[in-house]
């Protein structure tokens, strides 16, 4: 099974495979409680507590700002994942978190209220663990109150640019951590870049990399391991859950990833800025 691609479904599905001993490996469903469903179920995206404490950690070691801002939803497993591990680690680090600002899935459809709160408290980082459509709205308003802060967000906010109806100029400076840069200058990067932009006239963000990654790090996977047509389900996960526990992959998303036993995965994020729209590494 190759995905789902969120968390809240792929709760769903992955107790149906582990049940059913299907091997999972799902590209973006970031929240640890997938992978508990069973020991076939696996992850080539961050969870979330990685990058909540990679973020705080982040922010720290590049002395950001002064004053952090968090905007979250409270009622989206991703979200609240990520900002939970965030705030213990910003605490341990010794960041000023100054403001916290949650929405719901009920009432995001307005989120002025938050953004102007971290005006009012003077932040100069706010920190957005959430999707690309909710931070295109954030943008969108901030930039209509005159608040510039330094934005910074995890691997849902990828994708802001091409969200439809935004301006895309409003993302400038933006910061992510992601394991996917379209600017990257290695060559598997590249002619996946150009074949996506052949292909669909836009260039890829992390989610199409991590989706990539799924499939040929199963290709290579079964193809190592004998799986044929012919094997039951349980046959072909079995070697799958060892194959992915024994072995490393080298991919558009990192080099070397490897996987411990409970399928969650191990690779480095990296830094990126949004500079005349599109994404630059940081140095």
């Amino acid at each position: 099974m190759a995905g789902p691609v969120t968390t809240a479904p792929s709760n769903v599905v992955a107790a149906e495979c582990a049940a059913d001993e299907i091997f999972m490996l799902t590209p973006s469903a970031s929240g640890v409680a997938v992978i508990e469903n069973g020991n076939n179920i696996f992850q080539i995206c961050f969870t979330d507590p990685n990058q909540g404490i990679a973020s705080a950690d982040y922010m720290a070691s590049r002395e950001l700002g002064t004053t952090i801002g968090v905007i979250y939803d409270s009622s989206d497993v991703y979200s609240s994942g990520i900002y939970e591990k965030f705030a213990a680690q910003a605490e341990a680090n010794g960041l000023n978190v100054a403001c916290v600002e949650a929405f719901t899935a009920d009432n995001k459809a307005d989120l002025t209220t938050q953004v102007t709160k971290c005006k009012d408290a003077g932040c100069d980082v706010v920190f957005l663990p959430f999707y690309a459509t909710e931070a295109a709205q954030v943008l969108t308003y901030a930039n209509t109150i005159d608040y510039k802060p330094i934005f910074f967000g995890c691997d849902g906010l990828d994708g802001v640019l091409t969200v439809e109806g935004f301006d895309p100029a409003l993302a400038e400076g933006v910061m992510l951590l992601t394991p996917f840069s379209a600017d990257a200058e290695d060559a598997a990067t590249q002619a996946f870049v150009a074949k996506f932009q052949e292909k669909t006239g836009i260039a890829p963000n992390q989610f199409a990399a991590n989706t990539y990654d799924v499939i040929y790090s199963l290709y290579k996977a079964l193809t190592e391991t004998g799986c044929t047509a012919d094997m039951s389900a349980e046959e072909i996960s079995a070697k799958l859950v060892e194959w992915y526990t024994t072995s490393s992959f080298d991919g558009l998303t990192g080099t070397g990833i490897t996987w411990d036993e409970t399928g969650a995965v191990s690779k480095a994020p990296m830094a990126v800025v949004i500079e005349n729209g599109v994404y630059v590494g940081v140095k």
